[in-house]
């Protein structure tokens, strides 16, 4: 459903994502993990639409990433939720619901189930300049659901959130998974990570490290302790690592 093949993003001469290649099957919950700077964002970005390659390819259900309809579907949650402050959190679902184009019906049951779901009955109809960040972000992955995509992205989708909605949140993401959907989360918590995603890719420096199940890096490693101890060890910690190393000079660090 996501395909990347040798994707290259430079700003100036700032080389953010480096001939990447990545796929992200219907079905799949992949994590995408990196340091700070390693280039998941900007790879998020023109998977959505947001910004587009220098070089390569980017699809979404083999269409290009730029087109309409890579776009009808996809649902994206950003790192920061951004709203209309003037707007209610209904109204601002009924505002995504009209970009679709959806039946006013069925999208109407859609965003009374997405409501409930979420818990947010008690402040949806209040407006969103009034709201914490936690419902904020509620009301953003509701939005990203409510045309039910087939490719889900998400970026640092548990900050702000407490405990019972983070909870929520990660058995949403495998629920999207298991009906079918490809979803992609860059995520710094790597315990989740390692407890939800069928498969991982850690990128530094805009280049993709190694990808595969947790039980195919450690192997591929040779390194049998937890995915944070992994991820450390082929990232250098973040401060030893040169661009181009490969996985094995990593994981020698």
């Amino acid at each position: 459903m996501i395909e990347l093949e040798g994707v290259t993003k430079l700003f100036g001469n700032k080389r953010a994502v480096d001939r990447l290649d990545l796929r992200v099957h219907a079905g799949e919950l992949f994590a995408f993990l990196g340091p700070n700077g390693a280039g998941k964002t900007t790879t998020i970005k023109m998977i959505c639409g947001l910004l587009a390659p220098t070089a390569g390819k980017v699809r979404v259900g083999g269409q290009d990433a730029a087109s309409r309809e890579a776009r009808q579907l996809l649902g994206y949650v950003p790192d920061q939720p951004y709203l209309y402050d003037k707007l209610t959190g209904r109204e601002f679902l009924r505002f995504v619901v009209e970009m679709y184009g959806l039946d006013r019906a069925r999208a109407s049951a859609r965003i009374d189930e997405l409501i409930d779901t979420f818990d947010m009955g008690d402040f949806i109809d209040e407006l969103c300049e009034n709201y914490s960040q936690g419902m904020k972000q509620r009301v953003v992955f509701a939005s990203a659901l409510v045309h039910d995509p087939k490719v889900l992205v998400v970026d640092e989708p548990l900050v702000g959130l407490d405990p019972r909605s983070a909870r929520i949140v990660r058995n949403l993401f495998v629920s999207q998974a298991r009906s079918g959907a490809a979803v992609l989360m860059s995520i710094h918590l790597l315990a989740i990570a390692e407890e939800l995603a069928d498969r991982i890719g850690i990128v530094d420096h805009g280049r993709m490290l190694t990808v595969g199940t947790l039980a195919e890096l450690r192997e591929r490693a040779q390194h049998d302790g937890s995915l944070e101890d992994l991820f450390l060890k082929l990232t250098g910690n973040g401060l030893n690592a040169r661009p181009g190393q490969s996985v094995l000079e990593r994981a020698e660090i």
